[in-house]
């Protein structure tokens, strides 16, 4: 009941009439759901909400009220309201631990946190994404490992690990960021710190070069001779051609535009 209440809550402001509830007082489950889902793909989500609300109202605890509270998450997550469709996710994922769609729900929620959609994301191919927030970027990072772990064989996987690596990629952006901020700032020490976070935690990235660089210079104006040498002596190793060999990390540099896909 509990879960049924949120939903109502969260729905409440679809104003659902009193005609809506005349009309369908003699559908049946059945009905009320494949109306409501009818009206979601035709992506009348108004229609819908009023709809699912009807159906949780009417008949709660019905596997059709558990798949309803999925579809409106869905809607409003189409609709950018995240607050509204992670907050119904939540209560799905505390009300039905072992649904048989609670792949797709953990699915949905990296989605929502994210906060961007499909289309968005095919027009933004190239977006560094390294501009995010970095919690909003983790925490969409750990429902989507919570998916990859628990449902290995889920439809979903395959683009959740591909969004994975993404994340991960962001990540490393985003310290790498910092790490130029601060050496802008002459704050070297806080540079050359963020700059081995990216070493260490993002080694698979594509922001470990220029981490490398930065640290190698880092040190050099810290007069730490022998760790400069030492960054300089791994960006060798890993990055025989890289320009930072001849050319040390500029303040002004913030090479971005060697990083755009």
């Amino acid at each position: 009941m509990a879960g049924v209440s949120l939903a109502l809550a969260a729905c409440a402001s679809t104003g659902t009439t009193d005609k809506d509830a005349q009309i369908t007082q003699d559908w049946t489950v059945e009905r009320l759901y494949a109306e409501a889902n009818e009206e979601l793909h035709s992506s009348n989500y108004k229609r819908a909400l009023k709809l699912y609300e009807i159906l949780q109202s009417r008949y709660p605890g019905s596997r059709y009220t558990q798949q309803a509270l999925l579809d409106s998450a869905y809607i409003f997550y189409k609709d950018e309201e995240p607050e509204k469709a992670l907050a119904l996710l939540h209560n799905f994922q505390r009300q039905y631990p072992h649904h048989e769609g609670m792949d797709y729900a953990l699915y949905l929620k990296a989605l929502t946190l994210l906060n961007e959609d499909k289309s968005f994301l095919n027009r933004l191919a190239s977006q560094d994404w390294s501009d995010r927030d970095p919690k909003a970027n983790r925490e969409a990072y750990a429902a989507f490992a919570e998916l990859v772990q628990r449902y290995p064989d889920s439809r979903y996987v395959t683009d959740a690990t591909e969004r994975m690596n993404k994340l991960v990629d962001a990540l490393g952006g985003n310290e790498m960021a910092i790490a130029r901020y601060y050496m802008k700032r002459g704050a070297y020490v806080a540079a050359a710190n963020r700059a081995q976070n990216v070493i260490r935690s993002y080694q698979n990235t594509r922001f470990v070069e220029e981490a490398l660089a930065l640290s190698m210079e880092a040190y050099a104006r810290l007069d730490k001779p022998q760790l400069s040498a030492d960054s300089r002596r791994v960006l060798e190793h890993n990055f025989p051609n890289s320009p930072y060999l001849q050319k040390p990390w500029q303040p002004d540099d913030a090479p971005w535009w060697r990083y755009w896909k």
